[in-house]
C-alpha cells in the first residue's frame, strides 16, 4: 500500500514538474506572439535615442509639445469641444424668439436623454461617458435653475427603460427599442413640478459601428431578428412600417405634456443622424424652437448651456438634408442589402457563407442632389405631384441665429481655370454672430447626356463674428473642372458649353441671387494634382449597373425612381466571387530585391527625402524579409520597431472622436461627433481642432490615428453616420483636408477612412458587394478621400546638412488611409487593386501607407492586400497567419514597396522627434516582460520543486522492501555508493 501511494506521489510530482514547465514555455511563446498586443494596452519597450557626436546644440525640436502632460492637453482639448460644439448646434426653428432664455427662468428637462445622453457612439467612435459633462451639468453651469424633482426622477429610473444596443456586426444580438419613458409612468410630483417652467425635451438617437438603424420596428420585432429586440410596452405601440427615426408614442406623449404645462417648449435633438421632424414644426406636436446638437462628446453640453443662455450665438448649418419622410427617398428601398442565392462557401476553410450586395439605384440623385433636382424637373413639367415644401422639413446648409444677416452677391466672374464670387455680408440684427456663404452651382443638362444634378455646392466660407451693423466681404473660389462630370466613355471629366447657374443661397433651395456663366466645353483627361492619365477603373461596376439596374436618370425621372431590391442570383448577373490566389498574381518579370545590406543609414537620415528619391533604395536594402513580413503583419494600432534601419515603434490609437479605445479610457479628450464639426462650416477652426489632436499626440506618445472617417451620409439609416461628416463630399472633403493638416503639422499621421464606399455596416463583413456606376463612385463616394488627399499639407522641419541646419518644406498632410471590410464591386476594397494603387497612388499621387480594417474575416488576403497596394495589416499576427510566398521575388518587391510607404510616414512624423541624422535607438524591457519573466521563474521554482518531491519519490520507491514497507535509506557519505547504485 505504501509503494502505490510512493509511486502515485512520484507519478503526481513528475507530471506537475513537466506540466509547469510547459505552462512556462508556452506563456513565454504567447507573450512574444502578442507583444504588439501587450504594448499596445500595457506598454511597449522604452526608447532611447543615442545622440551623434558632434550634434550637441542642434535643434531637432521636430514638434514642440504646448503642454505638459496629458492631463493639461486634455484639458485644453476639452474647451476647444466646448468651442466646436457651440459653433456646431443649429438652430432649427425660433418661433417667437424663443430662444435664447433668461438664466432666471426655471427650466425642465425632460425625457430619458435629458440624463442619458449620446455622447458618441459604439465602436471606433466610443466615448469615455465618465469624462463627460453630462447635460445637466452644462445647463447649471449656464446660470440657469433646474427643476430637480423631474430631473431626479428621470435620472433614477431611466436604466428601467430598454434601450438600443447595436453588437458590432451580430444583428442576432442587437436591439432597437428608442428606450423613451412615456409621460403616464413619471412620478406626480415629476409630473406636477414642470408647471409654469420652461421645457428642455431632449430627443435622442444613437449610432455604432457593426450595425444600421432598423428600418421598420414592428416588422423586426416580429421576425425575430435579435434574440434581445423582442416584444414590451414600447413595441406594442408601433404602427406597421415604423422606423427608428420617427417620434415614438413615448415621445409624443412628453412632448403633449411639456406643451400643456410649460411656458415654452425647446426640443433638443442629441442624434446620431438625422430624423422626420415634421411633428415638431406643425401640428399638434409643434414645439418653439429646435437646437439640433448632435452627439456631445466630452463637454458639448457646456456649449449647449450657453446658446440656451445667449452667451453663444449659433452659428451652425445643416450638413445633410432633413427629409419629411425617409420612406419616400430613393434610398430607402435600395439600402442593408439583398442576398445573391447562389453564392455560398466560396472561402470552404471557413465556410462564410453567402454574399449580399448593395445597389446605389439612386445614381447621383440622393440627398440635397435628389430634392434639388426634384424640386427643377417638377417645375419644369417632368416630375409630377412632386412638392419640395412638402418633401423637406429642413434643407442641407439651413440653419438660423440670434441675429439677421443679410447677403449681397457681389460679382462672379469665371475664366478657363476658376469661378471666382465675392459676398459682403453684413450683419443687420442686435447681437453679435457669425454666418455661412453657401455659393451652389446649376449645369447645364442635355437631355440623355450625362446625368448632373440640378444643385450642387461649389464652395462655402464662414464669416469672422461680426458685431451688429459690422460687414465683411468673403471670396470663394473653386475651379472650373469641379463643375465637370466623369465620363465613362471619355475616360474624362467632361465639362458642357453651355450657361452655368452660380448662386448665392442661405441653403441648398433658398436662393439669395444668382448670376449666369458661359462657359466652353473642355475634356480634362488627366489628374488636376499628378497630372496623371485618366482611365476608366471600375467598368466592372458601370457594366454591371447598365445590365442588372434601373439608376435612376434625369431623362425619365419619375419612370427611373428606385424599386425595392429583392434577392439575385450572382450568374446571371455576371457575377463570379472568387478566392484570390498568390499563384494567379505572381510577376514572371519581378527581380529579387537585394534585402539585409549593411548601408549604415537610419531611417532618420531619410527625415525631408522626397517619396520617389533613389537614396531610398539605400536603405530598403538594409531590410531583411523578416523584418519585413514581421513589420507588415502585426500592425492593430500600431507598427513595430525594424532595428536594421532604426525605425521605432509607433501607436496609432482609433478614432473619430479623439484618441479613444473600445477596452476603456485612454485619458484622451472625447471629441463630439464629425457631424457636428461638419455643422460649424468652419475649416480653421477645424485645422485647429486638428493641430490640438497632433497636441494630444505629442503629450501621450502617439504617432498616428485611425481618423477621420470620410464615408458618405448615403442614408439616414446607416450606423455609422455619427463618424462621418456630411452627405456632401465637397464639405467633407474640405473640413476632413483641414482635421488631418493640422494634425500633421504637429507629426501625428491621420489614417483616413473608410476607403472606399463603406457607407453602411449591414453585412460589411459578409462579403457586401457595393455597386455604382464609376462617375457616381468618383463624384460622390471617392471625392471626400480625394479632396483630402489633394488639399492636406502642412510645413516640416527636418536637419538638411552635417552641419544640424535646419530647413522646411511643404509636405503632403495626408499619409495615411484605412480601406474598409466592404466589397467594391466584386471584389474586397482592400485588395482592389484599382482602387488602392489605380485611383488612390496613380492617378491621386498619395505617398503614404494603407491599412486594413481589422483583418479577422478570410476574405481578408494579406497577400492581396500588398499586391493592391493595402501594405499594413490591422491585426495581431498570432490571430491571422503568415504572408505567403515570401520566398519569391513577387511578395518580396511588395513587401519591399510596402515598406518604402511605411517608412517615408514614419520618417516625416513625430516618431522622429528630438533625433538627428545618424541617430540610433536602443530599447528597454518591456513592462509586460518583467510580468513574464517573474511568472516564469515562480513557474520554474514551482516546477523545481516538484522535481525534487519527483526525485525524492523515486528513491523511496527503490528502496522499499517486498513488504511494501519503506525500506531504511542508508545515509551517502563521500567516495560511497548510492544505494540505487547497488543494482
Amino acid at each position: 500500500m505504501a509503494k502505490n501511494t510512493t509511486r502515485r506521489k512520484f507519478i503526481g510530482s513528475t507530471i506537475a514538474s513537466v506540466g509547469l514547465l510547459g505552462v512556462t514555455a508556452a506563456a513565454n511563446v504567447a507573450a512574444n506572439k502578442f507583444s504588439s498586443l501587450l504594448d499596445h494596452y500595457v506598454g511597449g519597450r522604452p526608447a532611447t535615442v543615442e545622440k551623434v557626436e558632434g550634434s550637441e546644440g542642434w535643434d531637432a525640436e521636430y514638434y514642440t509639445a504646448d503642454y505638459r502632460g496629458r492631463k493639461q492637453a486634455t484639458e485644453a482639448a476639452n474647451e476647444l469641444v466646448t468651442e466646436i460644439e457651440g459653433e456646431g448646434i443649429v438652430l432649427m426653428k425660433n418661433d417667437n424668439a424663443a430662444l435664447p432664455l433668461s438664466t432666471s427662468e426655471t427650466v425642465s428637462m425632460l425625457g430619458r436623454y435629458a440624463a442619458d445622453p449620446v455622447y458618441g457612439g459604439a465602436g471606433s467612435g466610443t466615448v469615455d461617458a465618465n469624462s463627460c459633462i453630462n447635460f445637466y451639468q452644462g445647463i447649471s453651469q449656464a446660470g440657469f435653475t433646474i427643476n430637480d424633482t423631474a430631473y431626479d426622477w428621470i435620472n433614477n429610473n431611466y436604466s428601467n427603460y430598454a434601450k438600443a444596443a447595436i453588437t458590432m456586426d451580430n444583428p442576432s444580438t442587437a436591439s432597437y427599442y428608442i428606450g423613451e419613458i412615456p409621460w403616464s409612468d413619471y412620478s406626480s410630483d415629476a409630473q406636477s413640478s414642470i408647471n409654469g417652467t420652461v421645457g428642455l425635451v431632449f430627443i435622442g438617437r444613437g449610432g455604432g459601428e457593426g450595425g444600421d438603424l432598423s428600418r421598420d420596428l414592428k416588422a423586426d420585432v416580429e421576425s425575430g431578428v435579435s434574440e434581445n429586440f423582442t416584444a414590451n410596452s414600447e413595441t406594442a405601440n408601433y404602427e406597421d412600417g415604423q422606423h427608428e427615426l420617427e417620434l415614438t408614442v413615448e415621445e409624443k406623449s412628453v412632448i403633449a405634456a411639456a406643451k400643456s404645462a410649460c411656458t415654452k417648449v425647446i426640443a433638443v435633438l442629441n442624434l446620431s443622424t438625422t430624423m422626420e421632424l415634421g411633428p415638431l414644426v406643425s401640428g399638434d406636436y409643434a414645439v418653439d424652437a429646435i437646437l439640433e446638437v448632435g452627439s456631445i462628446g466630452a463637454t458639448g453640453a457646456a456649449a449647449l448651456g450657453q446658446v440656451l443662455a445667449g452667451t453663444v450665438n449659433p452659428s451652425g448649418k445643416t450638413t445633410d438634408i432633413w427629409a419629411a419622410d425617409f420612406t419616400a427617398d430613393p434610398t430607402f428601398k435600395n439600402f442593408g442589402g439583398k442576398r445573391y442565392t447562389d453564392i455560398e462557401g466560396y472561402y470552404p476553410e471557413k465556410s462564410t457563407g453567402n454574399a449580399y450586395f448593395v445597389e446605389y439605384a439612386e445614381g447621383l440623385y440622393y440627398g440635397y442632389r435628389y430634392y434639388g433636382t426634384a424640386a427643377a424637373e417638377a417645375e419644369a413639367g417632368n416630375y409630377d405631384g412632386f412638392d419640395y415644401d412638402k418633401a423637406v422639413v429642413f434643407p442641407f446648409g439651413y440653419g438660423l441665429s440670434y441675429t439677421t444677416f443679410s447677403q449681397t452677391l457681389d460679382s462672379v466672374n469665371a475664366d478657363d481655370e476658376k469661378v471666382k464670387v465675392e459676398v459682403t455680408v453684413s450683419n443687420t440684427g442686435s447681437v453679435a454672430g457669425k454666418d455661412v456663404v453657401e455659393v451652389y452651382y446649376s449645369a447645364p443638362y442635355i437631355a440623355g447626356g450625362l446625368e448632373k444634378a440640378a444643385v450642387v455646392l461649389g464652395g462655402f466660407a464662414k464669416t469672422d463674428a461680426l458685431d451688429p451693423g459690422a460687414s465683411q466681404q468673403v471670396t470663394i473660389e473653386f475651379p472650373v473642372r469641379d463643375m465637370a462630370s466623369y465620363s465613362s466613355d471619355e475616360q474624362a471629366y467632361v465639362l458642357d458649353a453651355g450657361d452655368y447657374v452660380i448662386s448665392l443661397r442661405t441653403d441648398s433651395h433658398t436662393v439669395v441671387d444668382q448670376k449666369t456663366v458661359s462657359l466652353s466645353a473642355k475634356k480634362y483627361t488627366t489628374d488636376s494634382a499628378t497630372e496623371a492619365q485618366i482611365t476608366n477603373k471600375f467598368d466592372d461596376m458601370t457594366e454591371y449597373m447598365e445590365k442588372n439596374v434601373k439608376t435612376m436618370s434625369r431623362k425619365d425621372f419619375k419612370g427611373t425612381f428606385p424599386e425595392e431590391a429583392a434577392d439575385k442570383s450572382a450568374a446571371d448577373c455576371g457575377v463570379e466571387l472568387v478566392e484570390w490566389k498568390l499563384e494567379d498574381h505572381e510577376d514572371p518579370n519581378a527581380t529579387m530585391p537585394t534585402t539585409g545590406a549593411d548601408n549604415g543609414l537610419q531611417l532618420i537620415d531619410m527625415r525631408g527625402q522626397d517619396f520617389d528619391s533613389e537614396a531610398w533604395n539605400d536603405i530598403l536594402d538594409q531590410l531583411s524579409v523578416e523584418e519585413m513580413a514581421a513589420c507588415l503583419n502585426d500592425d492593430a494600432y500600431n507598427t513595430p520597431e525594424v532595428e536594421s534601419v532604426g525605425k521605432p515603434a509607433t501607436v496609432e490609437p482609433d478614432g473619430p472622436a479623439g484618441f479613444t479605445s473600445l477596452t476603456g479610457p485612454t485619458g484622451n479628450c472625447s471629441y463630439c461627433s464629425e457631424v457636428v464639426m461638419a455643422q460649424t462650416w468652419n475649416v480653421e477652426l477645424m485645422h485647429r481642432m486638428g493641430q490640438m489632436v497632433g497636441q494630444e499626440a505629442l503629450a501621450s506618445a502617439y504617432n498616428g490615428w485611425y481618423a477621420p472617417a470620410m464615408n458618405t451620409h448615403r442614408s439616414p439609416f446607416a450606423g455609422r453616420n455619427f463618424e462621418y461628416y456630411s452627405e456632401d463630399p465637397l464639405l467633407a472633403g474640405k473640413i476632413g483636408a483641414a482635421v488631418v493638416s493640422g494634425a500633421a503639422e504637429n507629426g501625428c499621421y491621420a489614417m483616413i477612412k473608410h476607403f472606399a464606399m463603406n457607407d453602411q455596416e449591414s453585412y460589411r463583413v459578409q462579403h457586401v458587394c457595393t455597386w455604382a456606376t464609376e462617375q457616381v463612385a468618383r463624384e460622390i463616394y471617392l471625392r471626400p478621400f480625394e479632396t483630402t488627399v489633394k488639399e492636406a499639407t502642412y510645413e516640416m522641419k527636418y536637419i538638411s546638412d552635417d552641419k544640424g541646419t535646419v530647413s522646411t518644406k511643404t509636405m503632403p498632410g495626408c499619409t495615411g488611409v484605412m480601406s474598409s471590410f466592404n466589397y467594391v464591386g466584386a471584389e474586397w476594397a482592400g485588395g482592389r487593386k484599382s482602387l488602392c494603387t489605380g485611383v488612390l497612388r496613380d492617378e491621386w499621387g498619395f505617398k503614404g501607407m494603407v491599412i486594413t480594417d481589422f483583418e479577422l474575416y478570410d476574405y481578408m488576403n494579406k497577400n492581396q492586400a500588398i499586391y493592391a497596394g493595402t501594405d499594413l495589416q490591422l491585426t495581431y499576427s498570432a490571430m491571422t497567419g503568415e504572408y505567403q510566398g515570401t520566398n519569391t521575388t513577387t511578395v518580396v518587391s511588395e513587401m519591399r514597396e510596402s515598406m518604402h510607404r511605411v517608412l517615408y510616414t514614419v520618417a516625416n512624423s513625430n516618431a522622429m522627434n528630438e533625433m538627428v541624422p545618424g541617430s540610433k535607438i536602443t530599447y528597454g524591457v518591456a513592462p509586460w516582460q518583467y510580468g513574464v519573466w517573474g511568472g516564469s521563474a515562480a513557474l520554474v521554482a514551482l516546477a523545481a520543486f516538484f522535481g525534487y518531491k519527483a526525485v525524492k519519490n523515486h528513491k523511496l520507491m527503490g528502496a522499499e522492501g517486498k513488504d511494501g514497507k519503506a525500506a531504511d535509506v542508508p545515509e551517502v557519505k563521500k567516495g560511497d555508493k548510492k544505494a540505487s547504485d547497488e543494482k
